[in-house]
């Protein structure tokens, strides 16, 4: 006999209603058949390969490398250690494993420890499945609600992740031998369900100690109680190469029974860093604000991969302490603060649309100046660092984008004793007016922009953010004289 269908073959973000089922008689009636967690994942994992959906959806740039050892992993039924330094998506990975998880699961109802109806664990739920028998009640839980995580900190206690004696309970007047005076902890609350636990070496040796009971027997013990409470959970652990072996460590039977260890890592590749940015990066503000007087700030392709360009030359800078690394969130958040910059000229001047700028990138400098450790040496030369890098990532980008593009029509003007005057306030149309006519402005378009950017209302402000980036491609390959002062820049021959 198969299990009836209650979703698990959905999307994870496919939200159904919840059966309608309520009683363990009809449970039994409708075929349903009682998986532990790790079967439960193993199957889903199965179907998904076999009909080509992705694992888990929303990963960027582990494709070929990391998504295949976790895959092993799961269908192994092995818990996992993901190792790997901040910001390469550990989290992130460990909380979309819950949408291979059925979307809807049959507890039984009132259930401090989610028991399946087939397979109570509690004293209380034994008496109460011989009390009602069939009719006993049941309840249903969505996937989403079936993951416990905690941030390990040397002050985490085996009362927060195991349980303790509920004083309450006892002063109620039940017997200190009484089970029923535990409170449960975090981990035996995510029964059937998946439990992570983020930088693992943070915790105190006595408490992985606790987690090791829980790995090896999968049941818990809570001073000096004889529960034996066979929990059903997928462990997921994260930790930082470094702490792994200095700051902290993972104890060694501890570690032994972690069935893998799956070593993360930043994008490899270019593309890889703009998909993830193009994903996270929160700039449609104007959709999300609901009215904006502004639509939502358009942020032109050359202007990401600067910002890609800037975040993966940060990470292999020598001056940037490498045991720390450099998050994904640093190129995250300097899009973000790219768009927020046009947004904020585009406020001044009165513009329908937001479109970022050369003009904008300054703004990153100093927004990201605390994501990044330096080594003791390049010390207070931080904002020094940073901007060559930007200029460094600034100038590449010119090389893969316009490269063999004859912009001497262009650096002609400025020969011929053009100067202009841009700045982080100053107008898409100001600088066009300036400027004037642009010789070579469509094939220079055709080149940033291939998908038609610059077409419809953001027409205006993608041209002369092509211009602009030109000029500073022009500067870098000392074609063109630049003096900046505050948010001005001047551009001369």
């Amino acid at each position: 006999m198969t299990s009836p269908d209650f979703g698990s073959d959905l999307p994870v973000d496919g939200v159904n209603e919840a059966p309608t089922i309520s009683t363990l008689g009809d449970l039994r009636a409708s075929g349903h058949v009682h998986r532990s967690v790790k079967a439960e994942i193993r199957q889903n994992l199965i179907n998904r390969l076999a009909t080509g959906q992705p694992s888990v959806p929303g990963i960027v740039g582990f494709d070929d490398t990391v998504l295949p050892e976790i895959e092993r992993a799961l269908l192994a039924g092995h818990d996992i250690v993901l190792l790997g330094e901040r910001g390469q998506g550990k989290t992130r990975l460990i909380r979309t494993l819950v949408g291979l998880l059925d979307e809807w699961t049959p507890v039984i109802a009132g259930s401090e420890l989610n028991e399946h109806p087939y397979h109570p664990i509690t004293s209380g739920s034994l008496i109460r499945v011989q009390e009602f028998g069939d009719s006993l009640p049941i309840s249903w839980r969505h996937r989403s609600e079936r993951i416990g995580e905690k941030l390990a900190t040397p002050d985490t206690s085996v009362g927060d992740l195991i349980g303790d004696i509920d004083p309450i309970k006892v002063a109620e007047g039940r017997t200190l031998g009484d089970p029923e005076t535990v409170h449960y902890g975090l981990v035996p609350r995510t029964n059937r369900g998946i439990f992570a636990v983020n930088e693992l070496p943070d915790l105190a040796e006595r408490i992985q100690v606790a987690l090791l009971n829980v790995l090896e027997e999968r049941d818990i013990q809570i001073r000096g109680y004889q529960l034996r409470l066979p929990l059903d959970l997928l462990m997921v652990a994260s930790a930082n190469p470094e702490d792994y072996t200095n700051r902290g460590r993972i104890i060694t039977p501890l570690k032994d029974r972690f069935g893998a260890e799956v070593r993360t890592h930043y994008p490899l590749e270019l593309a890889d860093e703009l998909r993830l940015m193009a994903q996270e990066a929160a700039v449609l503000w104007g959709d999300e604000a609901g009215g904006d007087a502004l639509a939502a700030p358009v942020v032109p392709g050359h202007l990401l991969e600067i910002v890609g360009r800037f975040a993966r030359t940060v990470r292999d800078a020598p001056q940037v302490d490498q045991r720390s690394g450099v998050s994904a969130r640093f190129a995250i958040a300097a899009v973000e603060t790219v768009a927020a910059s046009a947004v904020r000229r585009a406020a001044i001047n009165g513009e329908a649309v937001a479109v970022a700028r050369v003009a904008d990138l300054p703004a990153v400098v100093p927004a990201s100046r605390g994501k990044v450790e330096f080594d003791d040496a390049d010390e207070g030369r931080e904002f020094e660092v940073l901007e060559h890098l930007l200029r460094l990532a600034t100038a590449a980008t010119y090389r893969a984008r316009l490269a063999g593009l004859d912009l001497r029509p262009l650096q002609q003007k400025f020969d011929d004793g053009l100067v202009i005057e841009t700045g982080d306030t100053v107008s898409a149309e100001e600088l066009l007016r300036q400027i004037g006519a642009v010789p070579g402005l469509s094939d220079l378009l055709e080149r940033l922009e291939p998908d038609g950017l610059g077409e419809g209302p953001a027409a205006v402000g993608v041209a002369a953010a092509a211009v602009e980036f030109a000029l500073e491609g022009l500067y870098l390959n000392k074609r063109l004289a630049k003096d900046s002062s505050g948010g001005r820049t001047v551009y001369g021959a």
